[in-house]
């Protein structure tokens, strides 16, 4: 069974979400690079660090060195996630997607990433259908709206679960903000 992580990791591109995902069950933004600074990624971010804090784990040379340092500007206690260069290489390729999973638990640990039990999930696939959240004609509106007002984006149903947990959105909060967007 995977580590569940608390913190949402940041890393720069889709194939280093792929070998994140091998490792770990966490939430993970991808920067596309520099891409971040375009208008709001960074609030993006700003949401995710609130709420459950940040890991970068960036590729292990000079963009993903920049990235980092870019990220730590606006978010200072972010937690750094470093995987070395020789873990991170793969046929004169380096970066986050040729690494271990175990390498990326490693990575991880050492930056003191918070671990979920499994026993703390709130919000199940029940709560979603019955508040017609799925397989409903406007579930995909309710979730945008739902997801916009909690401040965590768009998500399909199974998706919508795993960032209600992660983001610690209490029921309370997941209540009212139902009854605000019906």
């Amino acid at each position: 069974m995977k580590k569940i992580i608390k913190e949402v990791i940041v890393v720069e591109g889709r194939d280093d979400i792929s070998a994140v995902k091998a490792a770990v069950d966490a939430e993970i933004i991808q920067t596309n690079g520099f891409a971040i600074r375009k208008k709001g990624n960074i609030e993006k971010l700003r949401v995710a660090y609130e709420k459950k804090g940040l890991i970068v784990l960036t590729d292990p040379d000079f963009v993903g060195e920049e990235l980092r340092k870019y990220i730590q500007n606006f978010f200072p206690n972010v937690k750094q996630a470093y995987i070395s260069r020789k873990e991170g290489s793969k046929d004169g390729d380096i970066g986050v997607e040729n690494a271990t999973p175990e390498a990326i638990i490693r990575a991880l640990e050492n930056a003191k990433c918070e671990v979920i039990s499994e026993g703390e999930s709130l919000f199940n696939m029940d709560i979603i259908i019955d508040c017609g959240l799925s397989g409903a004609s406007d579930s995909k509106e309710l979730r945008e709206k739902l997801g916009s007002s909690l401040g965590i984006g768009y998500s399909n149903a199974k998706q919508l679960i795993s960032k209600l947990n992660r983001y610690g959105i209490t029921m309370e909060e997941f209540e009212t903000a139902m009854r605000n967007i019906k």
